[in-house]
């Protein structure tokens, strides 16, 4: 029987003034029954717009009706035709702006809760499930993937399933990029990514370590080495900064930075791990993103006293997911928006205070937010002790710089079309190295069309 509940069955999360104290996952999830409730809200369309707003197509009705069979094995089998990473999409995807977006139930209330669906499915098949063996049969040729984030490693899983011997070459000591070192472990717990690339490599996918294509190899030298295929997706690593004075004090990170020593290295575990990170009793986090809730959240956890966002628009324009800025509130997080600053401050080589101005918004920029103008005679100064820039990243220029004949955007992003094939044959890009920082079903559904036209160009003769 439907449930025209116009509510989403509530998911369990920890208490705000808990969590804020760790870094434990935040959301638990739905149990068997709440699942169930909650998938009985999906009407099943003939036409279902929310498939359409799924980057990578997954068929929503049709998993969402076998859950609500109990048929949860098979709800995991149905996303993963499509989708290789369910547990990560569920859990980091900004469904409101794609599938749950085009949900019809939203018209008279909330959408069906389609990635909190997702996620219960594949948590309840890692738990539950059966790994079955997948005989494969080889084609005998070889693709080489750069990178080891979203974008390569759902090119690669493809690939792999085709019958291609598949390398992925990563420059870090540990695949899966942003999953590993961007988003924090209290939303995106790092055992469920080392599961799913558990996965990958089950399908014959070799994963090389510590390689930094550009220095050690360069693309040239992968195809000389048998690759007939070459996939680049080594996103956009590169941080940006404001190019106001003082951003060279100690005590001032990129976002990148203070994410990665966190996530990756473990820095919340100091000196269990010995990767330290210093933060102050006042921590100021510019930009407005989903990285910047990210690198704020994890300020607060480290023992920040006060963190604060500081953003030049209005909460209404900022880009960050809904549900990111909403549990950032309730964990104390200190939004200041309308505010920009012009220089921070420091003594003994330390960060001392970041002087700021206030803003309001005037006409509509290119972007199409309303242009943040300065105010005339707002200066004043924040007391903060550690500054996070998080207005952006760009791809690294180690790729471009060492390839021969492959075109790039003047911004560094690689000029690739629909298919991901770049301006050298046999050469494909996807995610953000081609369109700078996006989200990551976005990069792995442009590694899923680059794996389709790489199985096309192998299938030729190119000799």
């Amino acid at each position: 029987m439907a449930n025209m509940s116009p509510n989403k069955v509530k998911m369990k999360e920890q208490d705000p003034q808990v969590r804020n104290q760790n870094f434990l996952e935040v959301s638990l999830g739905y149990t068997p029954e709440e699942a169930m409730e909650e998938a009985q809200r999906c009407l099943n369309c003939k036409n279902p717009m929310c498939v359409k707003g799924c980057p990578v197509n997954v068929q929503i009705p049709d998993f969402i009706a076998r859950i609500v069979q109990g048929d949860f094995a098979g709800a995991y089998h149905k996303i993963t035709e499509t989708n290789s990473f369910p547990a990560v999409c569920g859990r980091v995807c900004p469904q409101e702006n794609q599938c749950e977006g085009k949900c019809v139930r939203a018209i008279k209330g909330e959408s069906v809760g389609i990635g909190r669906l997702e996620r219960f499915a594949a948590d309840w098949y890692r738990e539950n499930g059966d790994t079955p063996k997948v005989e494969i049969a080889k084609k005998g040729k070889k693709a080489a993937v750069v990178g080891a984030g979203p974008a390569s490693l759902a090119c690669a899983g493809d690939l792999a399933k085709r019958g291609y011997d598949v390398t992925v070459f990563e420059a870090f000591h540990t695949p899966g990029g942003v999953l590993m070192y961007g988003i924090p472990e209290f939303r995106l717990p790092k055992e469920i990514v080392r599961k799913e690339i558990e996965g990958l490599e089950a399908l014959g996918v070799e994963i090389r370590r510590d390689m930094v294509i550009g220095k050690i190899l360069s693309i040239d030298e992968l195809r000389a080495d048998g690759y007939e295929t070459v996939f680049i997706g080594t996103g956009a690593g590169l941080p940006r900064f404001m190019g106001i004075e003082g951003e060279s004090l100690n005590g001032v990170y990129s976002a990148n930075e203070f994410l990665t020593r966190i996530n990756l290295m473990k820095a919340y575990q100091f000196p269990e791990y010995d990767t330290p990170i210093e933060v102050g009793r006042n921590v100021a986090v510019i930009g407005g993103g989903n990285v910047a809730m990210d690198a704020a959240r994890s300020a607060k956890r480290l023992g920040a006293e006060n963190v604060y966002i500081v953003y030049r628009r209005s909460e209404e324009e900022m880009p960050a997911r809904l549900e990111e800025v909403h549990h950032a509130k309730e964990e104390g997080i200190i939004f200041r928006v309308l505010e920009n600053p012009t220089r921070i401050l420091g003594e003994d080589g330390w960060v001392t205070g970041m002087e700021c101005v206030s803003m309001e918004l005037g006409e509509p920029d290119e972007s199409g937010r309303r242009r943040p103008v300065e105010k005339a005679g707002s200066e004043h100064v924040l007391d903060v002790q550690t500054v996070i820039v998080a207005v952006g990243q760009s791809p690294n220029p180690l790729i471009k710089a060492t390839t021969k004949d492959l075109q790039t955007q003047k911004w560094g992003g690689i000029v690739a079309d629909e298919t991901g094939a770049t301006s050298i044959p046999g050469v494909y890009a996807g995610g953000d190295a081609v369109t700078g920082a996006a989200t990551v079903i976005l990069a792995m559904g442009a590694g899923k069309r680059a794996a389709a036209a790489m199985d096309e160009y192998m299938s030729k003769d190119h000799q």
